[in-house]
């Protein structure tokens, strides 16, 4: 239910606000940006759809290859003790293990392509668990949130932005942007772990957190030490290393098995064409609405209401510039990375405003955009808590990015 009344609230505002400003102004141009925005928005939606389906018979195939060839199984049990504890209601060795593995790590490396069809590989999986296919399950919720907060350890899109926007060093929010996106994924792990009464002083899962902030933190020190370039060139090479590996190594794996590989991957290819059809409806009302709310003007809105808000407490106001990024980033990513660009042309790449617009594009993901496309491609109507813990671990992400950038840009 929690998204049907999300739509009915974008749409509805969207609506009101366009009314009244033009009522008060007499310029009928709002009420026109507000309905271009939805054919605008439904085609985005549909193009997106398109891309998908290319991405997902890839990747669904070479999964299918990588569960032939014992891959998949193998990294599942590697990973396998911690999520027993948070994933309680999945049997051991259940496949999904292996599909929520791969889309994890490839979300961490910032792998996008990758990491979409193998969450949408892992929710169906989830959902054949599911007793009560309309309504969202605890672990298919635990699932969606640590999706939606993000981790990401190479953020090298957003480096790219600040260079093509004149950043002396883009590389200056990569130790900043892993701690807000860290704390993002934190606090989302929290809030569905109290929800869903999970022990989170099980020794099991302060290991594995443990072991995570250990090699965040050693990663960070390590990246600090090198030079802008070397840290360009190593997040690339590194993610197309891993990604190429990642195939080569299902296909080796598969052939030692003496596995079919084509005839695997073609099977497996033809459930992510299905996939990827079945998103579509539930893609283009999502973005519908929320290209109606954002042409309203009603974003704009808040943010300057926020502006006064501060500055009535004599508080510093220079965050406030970046926070439309921020709004918008559960929202629509293409939206938070327009507010993104936007904030480092006016305000400058190298401004308080500009490096915090980065730390807000990268500390979490489009919550909105997440659970349309992964509770929509198994149907799932009833999203119970996902939506508060999503957007607690967005809140989370965005107070951790500006006391960081306070910290580290003052």
């Amino acid at each position: 239910m929690a998204l049907n009344y999300i739509w009915i609230f974008f749409v509805l505002v969207a609506s009101l606000v366009g009314a009244v400003r033009f009522f008060m102004t007499g310029d009928a141009q709002c009420l026109q940006d507000i309905v271009s925005s939805t054919f605008s928005s439904a085609k985005s939606g549909f193009e997106i759809s398109i891309y998908l389906t290319g991405v997902l018979t890839l990747w669904l195939g070479l999964m299918r290859v990588g569960e032939a060839g014992g891959a998949v199984g193998s990294l599942s049990r590697l990973i396998s003790p911690l999520f027993r504890r948070l994933f309680p209601g999945v049997p051991a060795r259940h496949s999904a293990y292996g599909s929520m593995t791969m889309n994890i790590a490839a979300n961490m490396l910032g792998l996008d392509n990758a990491a979409t069809p193998m969450g949408l590989r892992a929710m169906k999986e989830l959902q054949s668990l599911n007793t009560e296919p309309s309504r969202a399950t605890n672990a298919q919720i635990m699932f969606l949130v640590l999706n939606t907060s993000g981790l990401t350890l190479i953020p090298v899109s957003i480096m790219a932005y600040r260079q093509q926007c004149g950043a002396a060093n883009p590389a200056d929010v990569f130790l900043p942007l892993i701690i807000s996106t860290y704390f993002s994924t934190l606090v989302g792990l929290i809030a569905v772990c109290l929800v869903q009464r999970i022990r989170l002083f099980d020794k099991v899962i302060l290991a594995y957190v443990g072991g995570l902030t250990a090699i965040v933190g050693v990663l960070m020190y390590a990246v600090g030490q090198m030079p802008r370039e070397s840290i360009e060139t190593l997040s690339v090479a590194l993610s197309s290393l891993i990604l190429l590996g990642i195939i080569c190594s299902f296909i080796i794996m598969a052939m030692r098995k003496k596995v079919n590989v084509y005839d695997t991957f073609i099977e497996g290819a033809k459930d992510g064409f299905q996939t990827a059809i079945g998103i579509i409806p539930f893609l283009v009302a999502i973005l519908v609405a929320v290209g109606m709310f954002r042409a309203s003007g009603a974003l704009d809105f808040l943010v300057d209401g926020l502006r006064s808000l501060v500055a009535l407490t004599g508080a510093d106001t220079r965050f406030v510039d970046a926070l439309p990024t921020a709004f918008m980033k559960p929202l629509s990513g293409s939206g938070a990375r327009g507010f993104m660009i936007e904030a480092m042309n006016n305000f400058g790449a190298d401004s308080f405003a500009g490096r915090l617009a980065c730390l807000f594009q990268g500390a979490t993901d489009t919550t909105f955009f997440i659970l349309a496309v992964y509770f929509g491609s198994v149907g799932i109507k009833d999203t119970r808590h996902a939506v508060a813990c999503g957007l607690l671990a967005d809140l989370g992400g965005m107070i951790a990015a500006i006391v960081v950038a306070y910290f580290f840009f003052g």
